[in-house]
């Protein structure tokens, strides 16, 4: 069991930097931006091909990064620019990349078995696979929420928040929205790449499927946080939904344990996320009922 559990917050912290990035996008921009399935699949991909070309795991999970950051550029620039609603922006990206994943890995699947990754220096110190992951992924992590804590305190990164909040008041104070725009979706895509990108050098191998289904993770894994974990402070926000998508992965590796079939995980998954997005809806039929109960004792 405890391998078990190891392995899911191995894991979950991988998942942490996609949750990040969803994260940006629809809380902060207030978009659902379904470029993520596509550009986590890309960040695998551009990772695995330059590992397979025997390039550096670092330089490859880079190039993830850059990959990522263009993926959100082109759905940004669709939607502010050719005023294609955002939801539609992003589809239309993510079918897109499903054709040029495939041309980057050349098949639609890649092995890295017996491949140096980013994990194999931290292998070679001496700790097994699972915490090699683990401890790598939470220094990125960590990484990543001290670097947007401090961008999000910035000139740009409180208009990046505001414009979320309240484009209008935003274009009155001179700013223009569609930049900001198109740079958090720059960013949350670039992180969600990155993701991919260590997910696809920790399981050894990237597949052109592996995005399927990614977005419902994330919301899963943001509400999860929020919910359990969620404070007012931005930085105790971010390390929510670190906590999140672990906790995320550890439920799942629960429910697999109880046997539940691994068929039916993302049908859990999306019933778990519809529960959690009705809330406020569902608190106000139960809460009269629950007054009534009240008053019958």
């Amino acid at each position: 069991m405890l391998e078990i559990l190891l392995g899911a917050v191995s894991l979950g912290t991988l998942w942490a930097v996609m949750t990040i990035g969803v994260f940006i996008t629809y809380r902060i921009l207030n978009i659902a931006d379904l470029t993520v399935e596509g550009s986590i699949a890309m960040g695998a991909a551009i990772a695995a091909r330059g590992i397979i070309m025997g390039m550096n795991p670092y330089v490859t999970t880079l190039l993830a990064l850059i990959g990522g950051m263009a993926a959100g550029l082109v759905t940004g620039l669709l939607h502010t620019q050719l005023k294609i609603p955002a939801l539609l922006s992003g589809i239309l990206t993510m079918i897109a990349l499903w054709s040029i994943n495939l041309r980057i890995m050349g098949k639609s699947n890649i092995s890295l078995l017996r491949m140096d990754t980013v994990y194999t220096m931290l292998e070679n110190m001496g700790l097994n696979k699972t915490d090699a992951v683990m401890v790598l992924g939470l220094l990125f992590v960590l990484a990543i929420i001290i670097l947007l804590y401090w961008f999000f305190g910035t000139e740009i990164g409180c208009a990046i928040r505001a414009t979320g909040s309240n484009p209008r008041m935003v274009r009155a104070q001179g700013i223009n929205t569609d930049s900001t725009i198109i740079l958090g979706l720059i960013l949350s895509n670039g992180l969600v790449a990155v993701s991919g990108a260590l997910i696809a050098q920790s399981q050894s191998y990237s597949d052109v499927q592996m995005g399927t289904g990614a977005i419902v993770i994330g919301l899963a894994s943001v509400i999860i946080g929020e919910v359990l974990f969620g404070t007012k402070k931005f930085f105790g926000r971010l390390l929510s939904l670190a906590l999140g998508a672990i906790t995320y992965r550890i439920i799942i590796a629960l429910v697999l344990k109880m046997g539940m079939p691994a068929n039916d995980l993302k049908l859990f998954t999306a019933i778990t996320v519809a529960v959690a997005l009705s809330l406020p809806v569902l608190r106000q039929y139960f809460m009269p009922l629950r007054k009534s109960f009240k008053e019958v004792e």
